[in-house]
């Protein structure tokens, strides 16, 4: 049932069924299962005395009506199996028989061409000893089917894409992975002939070789700069500290950048916006008060540079007045404990368990036993009025049941054995002691996934909130050292951002050379990133010298210090501020839309900038005679660079044909430049 999508969430498996017949979703409850096949409807659905009258039979192949078509043919062995099973009675269990204890597929690894088919082998193995081909049986799915997708039967075909893809085939709630590596065809190419700065750089290069990619060179000082002011501290360079870094010849200024941007106020506002998107930061749940208190302890842990486990024990180990522990609003913004569970799951684990809570979860390990299981960590906790405060506690003891099974369920992280007593006190002290534990197979692992997807535009693991067996890292030894550097500096966030940014692979050029301009998974090349909303935003404010002015909010504040998402603003909502109603980073888009450019084209509101009295432009006009030097300013602010001698010459050529409307030609040159793709993307 499972193997032709009967139980899935579009046909039978959906919560009311379909027709009158309802299949647990993914065949989670076999119990209820059998019950629907074999007795449901005063048990017309099963015939055992004529097992080809049989209704469930029927409908399979359309031989009577059925909205899902035919999903088998009368001659399949499909067919064959599930009517001997009536005919055999029907049984729920045939006695003796061997339970699944796992899958594994042959071959489990393979390297393969471009537009090529591998058939693969699924092999059950069973508590008796024995071992049988389930290929048939088997459900399959690719982790990136762009690169090697797979049909039903098992049979996986490569695209004309470089780089690795896992195929999981699922039996009987076990899973077997089959991990396919496409590299770029032709005769091996040599590196790209530049030094590894550190060890992400060997890592790399030696994923490189494996795929047959050379490396694009390093970026020039200008690409870098604009590069690392943007993901570092989320703004763009002054036209002075674009100067002032691009004349600089002495060694090692990058790395000065780095630890003088570190220290900057920004840095602050910066990472404490994408902390409080993870984190919700939410009026609409949590009020005006308690949304600012809650962002505030956000953003003074960054201001301290917490270390990134005691930020994360401080937050789930919260307990007592709101007013005094305002980490303790995430319980409020989260109210349910299965809510509280699935959040510090994906949060802080990367992983995502929130459809275990039903069945088991279709693409990994997690079934409705580690959901409940993580759910009894939070059981405890509720809020009490105290006053005008209210007080965030953990008491009691209370009890978690399995929703199908009803077995007592004593609190347990995931994938640890589950103890025989409930722990006394606040549970969520064990969970924050096994969370933060350097040991732990995914706290720190998920961390240092985070930091590289934001400094890279895509995780090693990616989505990067979604670690599991069948969405393996594309370079697993890349992510172990990033997760060894983290460990081994105690979770310090500015070294772990010191550490990748001083990689070469950082600070590659986004140029692409003949043999990576496809590559978007292999770190061969810098890509393409649109700005973020708030970004872009203060980009565009920045660059024209007109802040933009925000409701209730000073003149000069800027739009990453925006500490309430669900203020009302156009721009930042077209181009993808997250509401904050869930803790997936896919919540902020990063996507490029007609609409978004149709906006930057004919917005009054930019245009107001660019024509202001008081702006950047109306001063360049009238102050800068010179049109080589007004050619030289504009490039530095809006791109952090001097113009090429082309695109100066250009500049300067318009200018002069528009003397009579200088100012007006002045403001075009600065409109186009706010509309290139060199202003809208970090690259």
């Amino acid at each position: 049932m499972s193997r032709f999508g009967c139980n899935g969430s579009a046909c039978h498996g959906k919560a009311e069924g379909q027709k009158g017949f309802k299949l647990s979703i993914f065949g989670n409850d076999p119990d209820e299962d059998y019950r629907a096949i074999t007795l449901q409807s005063r048990g017309r659905r099963i015939s055992i005395g004529a097992p080809d009258a049989s209704l469930f039979l029927q409908k399979a192949v359309a031989a009577v009506p059925h909205a899902g078509g035919p999903r088998m043919r009368a001659d399949s062995p499909e067919y064959r199996v599930l009517r001997e099973w009536i005919a055999g009675g029907a049984p729920f269990k045939i006695a003796d028989k061997g339970e699944v204890t796992g899958v594994r597929i042959e071959p489990e690894r393979k390297v393969l061409g471009f537009a090529q088919r591998q058939p693969l082998r699924v092999i059950a193995s069973y508590s008796d000893g024995g071992e049988k081909d389930v290929t048939w049986l088997s459900v399959f799915f690719s982790n990136n089917a762009g690169i090697a997708d797979v049909d039903e039967n098992g049979t996986v075909a490569t695209g004309n894409s470089v780089g690795q893809a896992a195929v999981m085939a699922r039996f009987h709630g076990q899973m077997g992975i089959f991990h396919a590596t496409i590299p770029r065809p032709g005769a091996p190419v040599a590196g790209s002939g530049e030094k590894a700065f550190n060890a992400i750089d060997d890592l790399v290069d030696q994923n490189l070789r494996r795929m047959n990619l050379r490396a694009s060179g390093i970026a020039d000082d200008a690409e870098f700069l604009r590069r690392v002011f943007l993901d570092v501290i989320g703004r763009l360079p002054t036209s002075g500290e674009a100067r002032e870094f691009l004349q600089d010849t002495h060694e090692g200024k990058r790395a000065r950048l780095v630890d003088r941007l570190l220290e900057m106020p920004e840095y602050v506002d910066f990472w404490a916006m994408k902390w409080a998107d993870l984190l919700r930061v939410d009026r609409q749940a949590l009020g005006q008060r308690g949304a600012f208190a809650y962002f505030s302890w956000v953003r003074d842990s960054v201001a301290a540079n917490k270390p990134l486990d005691q930020f994360a024990k401080e937050l789930l180990t919260a307990e007592g007045p709101l007013s005094e522990q305002p980490a303790g609003y995430f319980y409020k913004v989260v109210k349910k404990s299965g809510e509280m569970a699935a959040s510090t799951s994906q949060v802080f684990l990367g992983i995502r368990i929130t459809c275990a809570e039903c069945h088991q979860h279709p693409y990994d390990r997690w079934t409705q036993r580690d959901y409940h299981g993580m759910r009894a960590f939070f059981e405890q906790v509720k809020t009490k009025k105290l006053g005008d405060d209210e007080a965030l506690v953990a008491e009691g003891s209370p009890q978690v049941r399995h929703p199908r099974t009803k077995e007592l369920l004593n609190a347990h992280p995931l994938g640890t054995a589950m103890p025989e007593t409930a722990s006394e006190g606040d549970r969520r002290q064990a969970l924050a002691t096994w969370l933060v534990a350097p040991e732990n197979p995914w706290f720190a692992r998920n961390l240092a996934n985070r930091f590289w997807a934001h400094f890279f535009g895509r995780g090693i693991v990616e989505p990067v909130d979604d670690i599991r067996a069948s969405n393996p890292p594309s370079n697993p030894e890349l992510l172990a050292a990033l997760t060894r550097q983290l460990v081994d500096y105690r979770f310090n966030p500015k070294s772990l951002i010191r550490f990748i940014t001083a990689s070469r692979t950082y600070q590659t050029s986004s140029h692409p050379n003949e043999t990576n301009e496809n590559d978007e998974q292999n770190f061969s090349r810098a890509v393409f990133r649109r700005l973020p909303a708030e970004v872009l935003m203060d980009s565009v404010s920045d660059a024209t010298g007109v802040p933009e002015k925000f409701a209730g909010t000073p003149v000069g504040f800027r739009a990453v210090q925006l500490w309430d998402s669900q203020q009302q603003h156009y721009f930042l909502k077209l181009f993808g501020r997250p509401a904050r109603v869930t803790a997936c980073e896919c919540e902020r888009s990063t996507g490029a839309s007609v609409g978004q450019a149709l906006h930057l084209m004919n917005s009054p509101a930019i245009q107001a900038k660019l024509a202001h009295e008081g702006g950047n432009i109306a001063r360049l006009a009238t102050r800068t005679t010179d049109d080589a030097a007004l050619a030289d300013e504009l490039y530095l602010s809006f791109f952090s660079r001097l113009p090429t001698d082309a695109e100066k010459s250009n500049a300067v050529r318009h200018l002069a044909a528009h003397r009579e409307t200088r100012r007006q030609a002045v403001e075009d040159l600065a409109w186009s430049m706010l509309n290139s793709l060199e202003f809208v993307f970090n690259h």
